[in-house]
């Protein structure tokens, strides 16, 4: 073994509380030698994260300590260093690729100036040189049209078209050590194995040391040397990645193992009526030009969907970023602008304007991609929760209470959850309480898009039996948008292909999955399903 680039030697971090400090991280140990990927596992709120960030000291500081420990990355004791000294590390020779990107990216800066202010501060590059690096990086990740997109904002890029802008920045100055958060997560299957193989080739033709934090673990098979558990705080196993899958030691990492989604949903009546219905639908977003800002062309983010959704059935859409998922989704509970026919419940509401659409809200529901983005930071746990309920119903205040804590019990998390803010909690935590705050209305229809994206494997097996269960006891309606076919194929009655905005294949889910007709679909499903 070579040696370390980075060795982390019986590190500890607290947080101050009022009621006490947090032990968030106890007595961990481990190290990455150059060329190699180390992966972090475990279950949100083990620490993993928490560990990352101490590495490049960004944890919030002085509320958060660190009793016990040492970081030597190249030599150098990063504890002891000042901020100053900090600053020159990161972004250069290490880099990071966070959880949330919409939450990382600059609402008001456009993609370009994102990407060339890390190359300005670090290597002095600046205009043509600088917008040339940037372009090499946006192909090298894969997104398509680099000329336009340099001139986007955050907010006009699908969720993973964002991570692909966040790995593209952390990758621009070649770093010696690339902490990878969760960097797949918003991605569709064939983007990720692009990405993890764009990193693999970047580590050998670099030396980079890959940490390495993912919920997923078939991607840690594939791509990792050597594999941590954590769980509350510690390190419960260390192994070489082969010997970990084959032979695992420990309790808590064999049923981290055996977490995978599986099983199928429940039959769908014979008799079952059709909720929600689409004919045509189409949204096109104009591109304008010229002084007086002509419409040239359109992006024809979704052009032509049908699509017809029973009650008590679940309707998975999959396909890559930007292919149209979301907006679909969207279009169909009239949250953005679009042509064609939508019947909901047997009633038109294309033609509604927003507040006659107002008295539907409570029967359809969405949990949003980005659970940290959709949560108000202002606002506790509880009062989040709480909006929806005193908006439709009203009349009922004095059961709200009673309301909050069962759903927050229902979807894993501790009714005292309740009393505290969004960014207390990890990625996956805050993922729960969105789908807490849509459940709690009891709708008829549910659109999900990507609930399951930040989740670990055991919690995602739990929200998928709970998602089960409750359409079994409200006859709920799903549509499941998510790039996790494992999750997809256990959850959905009938599946839905998108490429570029139309359908390339629709019917029964079980059969797609065992004999798919599009070239498209048997890519993604070569993609998601090999070992």
């Amino acid at each position: 073994m070579s040696t370390p680039l980075i060795t982390v030697n019986r590190l500890s971090v607290d947080f101050r509380q009022k009621e006490g400090a947090v032990h968030a991280v106890k007595d961990v140990s481990f190290s990455i030698p150059r060329g190699k990927t180390l992966a972090l596992v475990g279950e949100s709120g083990s620490g993993k994260s928490v560990t990352a960030m101490s590495i490049l000291r960004l944890l919030p500081y002085p509320k958060a300590s660190h009793p016990s420990g040492e970081i030597i990355y190249d030599g150098i004791d990063l504890l002891g260093q000042s901020e100053d000294q900090m600053r020159q590390l990161r972004g250069s020779r290490i880099s990071v690729i966070f959880q949330e990107p919409m939450t990382s990216l600059n609402p008001l800066h456009r993609v370009e100036k994102q990407i060339t202010e890390t190359l300005l501060i670090h290597k002095g590059l600046s205009g043509a040189k600088a917008r040339a690096r940037a372009l090499e990086l946006l192909d090298l990740v894969g997104i398509p049209d680099p000329e336009q997109r340099l001139n986007s904002y955050p907010h006009e890029l699908s969720g993973g078209q964002r991570q692909r802008i966040m790995i593209a920045m952390a990758l621009a100055n070649d770093p010696e050590l690339l902490i990878a958060d969760e960097p797949t997560t918003a991605l569709d299957v064939t983007i990720q194995k692009q990405i993890l193989e764009l990193l693999q080739s970047l580590q050998q033709r670099l030396g980079m040391a890959i940490l390495l934090i993912t919920h997923d673990l078939n991607i840690v098979r594939q791509y990792a040397h050597q594999v941590c558990v954590m769980s509350q705080g510690a390190i419960v196993e260390c192994a070489d990645t082969h010997n970990l899958f084959t032979q695992p030691q420990h309790p808590y990492t064999r049923i981290l193992l055996d977490a995978e989604p599986s099983g199928s949903p429940k039959p769908l009546a014979n008799d079952a009526p059709e909720l929600l219905s689409s004919e045509a639908l189409k949204v096109w977003f104009p591109i304008r030009k010229g002084l007086f800002k002509r419409t040239v062309d359109h992006i024809k983010a979704v052009d032509g969907v049908d699509i017809s959704l029973m009650r008590g059935e679940t309707l998975g859409i999959v396909g890559e970023s930007g292919s149209g998922k979301t907006t679909t989704g969207l279009a169909l509970l009239r949250l953005i602008g679009s042509q064609g026919r939508i019947r909901f419940a047997g009633e038109a509401i294309d033609h509604l304007n927003q507040k006659e659409v107002k008295p539907l809200r409570r029967r359809m529901q969405v949990v949003f991609q980005d659970p940290f983005g959709s949560l108000s930071p202002r606002m506790s746990v509880g009062e989040c929760i709480a909006e929806g309920l005193e908006i439709h119903q009203p009349d009922d205040k004095a059961r709200h209470g009673e309301m909050i804590e069962k759903v927050l019990q229902e979807v894993g998390l501790d009714p005292e959850a309740r009393h505290r803010y969004p960014h207390e909690f990890s990625g996956g935590q805050r993922q729960r309480i969105a789908v807490a705050r849509a459940l709690v209305l009891k709708p008829e229809l549910i659109i999900l898009d990507e609930p399951t994206s930040a989740l670990d494997r055991t919690v995602q097996k739990q929200i998928i039996e709970l998602l089960r269960e409750l359409q079994q006891r409200y006859q709920l309606s799903y549509i499941f948008i998510s790039h996790d076919l494992a999750v997809v194929r256990a959850l959905s009655h009938r599946l839905m292909v998108m490429y570029q905005g139309q359908v390339v294949e629709q019917g029964d889910a079980a059969s797609i999955f065992s004999q798919p007709q599009a070239d498209y679909t048997r890519q993604l499903l070569e993609a998601a399903f090999s070992e």
